[in-house]
């Protein structure tokens, strides 16, 4: 006869479920409650923080980084990493700057497209060549940056005076209200998220990050999602590139270092697994405008040196990290 379980096994139970409940929604919504909590301190200590023109330029200083994050948040679904994103972005910003007096759209397509070739490799090498992400990405990473400093003979290419559309990008704005790399950025999330959502290729992502083995055996086309997934983050960081070197007027063979990490940062903040296979864009989102946020508190405060700055990015990587290994161990 089977015995009934005690009031304490029970008890048990809803614990663990009620830990399991409690793991999955800091998981998904811890960003967006922190980031609330950070913009009503900083809106109670700074006058100047909730002023249109200190969101806005919140916004823009961060669009950059929220569309490199978006090809980041394609990768670690799948349980892979993309450290070359920091140098295909050098790497698009020169080929752009150096077009940039044929017109918007042939400087934009050029170096977008060297970026996506150049993540097409990095897919192709982890797909066919069965090596770790981490590997081949920081070999790009190497490579990327060596052809940007060879590019241009290690010298910053000026955009023309004259190329006025090109500038566009980066400065100008939508119906004298929006800047057009927020604009940008929101197309670009609006679209990977109903890719993700809607579309077979998005279910392949989160299968192919939740169990390789298993997506190969339903047979998944592990190796074309794999390629995919690095275009789409070569892809994005030359977009993020292009917008760079339009807002400055000039495309540097040094930009983006450490552009990988905060993009990574940004991800794993947002809640996205770095195991892969859970996550979302939206949080992704949220990951961003907190970190545009926190470091947008540390210039309204004027007293914090820039290196500490990087020392606080760090150890909020690692707790991240750290708290969802706890997350994953408790579900």
């Amino acid at each position: 006869m089977q015995q009934a379980p005690s009031f304490h096994d029970v008890t048990s139970a809803q614990e663990r479920t009620f830990r399991t409940r409690l793991g999955l929604f800091i998981q998904k919504q811890g960003a967006l409650l922190l980031l609330i909590l950070v913009c009503i301190l900083a809106t109670a200590r700074y006058e100047a923080f909730l002023t249109p023109e200190n969101l806005l330029n919140v916004l823009r200083q961060n669009s950059m980084l929220g569309i490199v994050a978006v090809g980041m948040t394609f990768v670690i679904l799948t349980g892979g990493i993309d450290l070359s994103v920091g140098s295909l972005l050098a790497v698009a910003g020169v080929v752009a700057a150096s077009l940039a007096g044929r017109g918007l759209l042939i400087a934009a397509l050029a170096g977008v497209a060297v970026t996506a070739v150049l993540g097409v490799i990095n897919g192709v090498v982890i797909a066919k060549a069965r090596i770790q992400p981490f590997i081949v990405t920081l070999a790009m990473m190497i490579a990327a940056r060596g052809i940007a400093l060879a590019f241009t003979n290690q010298e910053n290419v000026v955009v023309p005076a004259s190329a006025k559309d090109f500038s566009w990008l980066g400065q100008g704005m939508v119906a004298d209200i929006l800047p057009v790399p927020i604009l940008v950025m929101i197309v670009v999330y609006v679209i990977g998220w109903v890719i993700l959502n809607y579309t077979p290729f998005g279910r392949h992502v989160f299968a192919l990050g939740d169990n390789d083995e298993a997506a190969r055996l339903m047979g998944l086309n592990v190796s074309r999602v794999t390629v995919v997934v690095y275009a789409i983050s070569g892809l994005l960081a030359g977009l993020a590139g292009v917008i760079l070197a339009s807002r400055l007027n000039t495309g540097s063979p040094i930009e983006g270092a450490g552009r990988e990490l905060d993009a990574i940062a940004a991800v794993v903040v947002g809640g996205t697994l770095l195991s892969g296979g859970r996550g979302s864009l939206v949080s992704t989102l949220y990951g961003v405008l907190l970190i545009g946020v926190i470091f947008n508190i540390f210039n309204l405060e004027g007293q914090i040196s820039p290196w500490w700055q990087l020392v606080f990015r760090g150890v909020i990587l690692l707790a991240v990290v750290i708290l969802q290994n706890r997350l994953t161990r408790l579900r």
